[in-house]
């Protein structure tokens, strides 16, 4: 069972170094988990911090934003044949102690995609007033369009099964990809899954998710999804993974 955890970091300088030694303390079924910290081009120490704490890094040439530095690290995983790729954020509000319970499903076969809820138990860091009213927004969007119920659409703490993993290494959306990135996965037949997890808040650094609650995000970002249902599964890749 080969486990990547998956760490996009742009300019973490004041997060990553602890969250990577938490992850160093991260086991599942007495197996340690391997680690990869996708470096978005940062401007501060974030490579070095990384390369300091003998870290395996990839450092893009140019910003390309969460999309893009997930999929790196999806084709990573895909390349060298991971079973589950977990998504950890480099601001160090996941808690690695609950990377088990969004793997455990997973484990089991009994989803495709794991996410990490702050709100099944309402325990923890909640968000911002904004952000809430623009995550139960999404919420709703993605009930209606597909009938998935997700109460934390926005959530960056995820795991995948090597099904997903080949399909994201292929196919993922580049805007704050989360929402869409789901109603893709239910569009073709993928099974998804929410299990409650505690957040924190971010001690230092600033998100890079700075328009979240602008009407011009929500209106981009229900177009994507939107659009996203009129797709039929016609790739090479989305066939083989839903036949």
């Amino acid at each position: 069972m080969k486990i990547l955890v998956i760490i996009p970091a742009y300019n973490e300088e004041a997060n990553i170094g602890q969250l990577l030694k938490d992850l160093e303390d991260c086991h599942v079924n007495n197996k340690k988990i391997d680690l990869l910290v996708i470096n978005d081009c940062s401007k501060d120490r974030t490579s070095e911090i990384c390369a300091l704490n003998k870290i395996k890094v990839i450092d893009l040439p140019c910003n390309l934003g969460i999309g893009g530095a997930m999929q790196t690290g999806y084709k990573f995983a895909y390349n060298n044949n991971y079973d589950f790729a977990i998504q950890v954020d480099g601001d160090g509000q996941h808690n690695p102690s609950f990377i088990k319970d969004v793997l455990e499903p997973l484990i089991s076969e009994a989803a495709d995609l794991v996410i990490g809820s702050r709100y099944l138990n309402k325990e923890g860091f909640q968000s911002t007033q904004l952000r809430r009213i623009g995550i139960r927004y999404f919420s709703k969007l993605i009930q209606i369009l597909v009938n998935q119920k997700v109460t934390d659409p926005t959530s960056g703490f995820r795991a995948s099964n090597k099904k997903v993993i080949k399909l994201f290494a292929h196919k993922y959306p580049v805007d704050y990809p989360e929402p869409e990135s789901i109603v893709y996965l239910s569009r073709i037949g993928m099974r998804i899954l929410e299990v409650p997890v505690i957040m924190k808040h971010r001690v230092g650094g600033e998100s890079s998710i700075k328009s979240f609650g602008s009407l011009y995000y929500m209106i981009k970002v229900s177009l994507a999804i939107m659009l996203d249902i009129l797709r039929k599964p016609n790739s090479f890749v989305e066939k083989e993974v839903t036949e």
